[in-house]
């Protein structure tokens, strides 16, 4: 019942962010629609509903493919790190056990990090305490790409966040005024409101460091940037350490091309250039690691407004923002997942995995 009401609790809150999403977005579209005479929708919800029957399905496809090889990637990797450990688990054993993580964990946050290892162990009849070890060097490298992605982004970047904060070069719209007293998303604001935020941070952090750092929250930072040595050290010790970190770069190259890809499937971000996905795939990323179901509403916010930089409507960005979403979440994470988890009994049927040798 406590696994149940945590679900429901979590479901929740994802649908309550969307909603408060959608319920801005709305607005603004109609107050847009009633400056302009009119729109070819009646309200944003057949909007995005139409859009996302029109987008090019190829490119949708595309997106999964891109997926799926990401996936096959990181149990290649995983299964770097676990032979070490004196076991060689069948590749798609792991690609499977990787699937169902993923599913999980759109339905408790972090769940599948559990899930995941749990799987293997039913199959290849590893140790969960072992495979957690090998979780926690998976994720460590996982956050020193983000990071990485993420100072490319804003040096790359830059100038564009810079003139839509502060307005130099900014394009004129109709009916600009009309929207801005709408209850459309206050894009700009928040921007500002997060610089603003992340001085006053830096500014704690360097008077207050000896303070701060023996607070829970600085102690888990420090063990995991410990953790990330302590997992260099390890990676280097690999029968092949550069597969490793090929791997690592072909998971996160595969992720950004998701987004980019999807740029060709919505017609109002075909034109938008691959440092625009860059942006849009940073941005959506730190959405998707906010605790609520897959990223649901966070993501939605995140990507809307890294488009809304590069000039796309809001209206538009929101469409695109939920086409990218759902199609990850539906069609990737929870058909693949559920397929998956059908795939795993009936490839091992009659499979007993080879366990290492003891001695003494």
């Amino acid at each position: 019942m406590k696994a149940v009401f945590k679900f429901i609790g979590f479901i929740a809150v994802g649908v309550s962010i969307l909603y408060f999403v959608y319920v801005n977005q709305a607005a603004g579209y109609e107050a847009e629609c009633a400056c302009k005479g009119g729109c070819e929708f009646n309200n944003l919800l057949d909007k995005i509903t139409n859009d996302f029957k029109g987008a090019n399905f190829f490119w949708l496809l595309m997106i999964c493919l891109a997926f799926m090889l990401s996936n096959i990637s990181r149990a290649l990797r995983w299964n770097q790190l676990i032979e070490p450990l004196g076991y060689k688990p069948k590749t798609f054993n792991s690609f499977f056990a990787t699937m169902v993580g993923y599913m999980i964990n759109l339905a408790l946050p972090r769940a599948g990090e559990i899930a995941k290892p749990a799987m293997l162990t039913k199959y290849e009849k590893i140790p969960i305490e072992k495979l957690v070890g090998t979780i926690v060097i998976d994720r460590v490298f996982d956050v020193m790409m983000l990071l990485i992605i993420t100072g490319i982004t804003f040096l790359t970047q830059f100038n564009y966040l810079y003139d839509f904060l502060f307005g130099v070069d900014k394009p004129s719209a109709e009916c600009i005024e009309a929207i801005d007293n709408s209850s459309s998303f206050p894009w700009i604001g928040v921007f500002k409101a997060l610089i603003l935020l992340g001085i006053i941070f830096s500014f704690l952090l360097f008077i207050k460091w000896k303070t701060i750092k023996k607070t829970p929250i600085a102690q888990k930072i420090i063990a995991l940037i410990l953790s990330f040595f302590a997992g260099m050290k390890t990676v280097f010790k690999l029968k092949n350490p550069f597969m490793f970190f090929v791997h690592t770069v072909l998971i996160w190259t595969m992720y950004y091309l998701m987004m980019y890809i999807c740029f060709f499937a919505y017609a109002p971000t075909s034109g938008l250039s691959p440092m625009a996905a860059l942006l849009a795939f940073t941005f959506g990323t730190f959405g998707m690691v906010i605790p609520s179901p897959g990223g649901m509403g966070t993501y939605q916010i995140a990507v809307t407004a890294a488009l809304v930089v590069y000039g796309v409507a809001e209206a538009d960005a929101f469409a695109f923002s939920n086409i990218i979403f759902f199609t990850i979440t539906l069609f990737c994470n929870i058909a693949f997942g559920l397929l998956a988890y059908i795939l795993l009994p009936l490839y091992n049927k009659g499979y007993e995995p080879k366990l290492p040798e003891t001695h003494g």
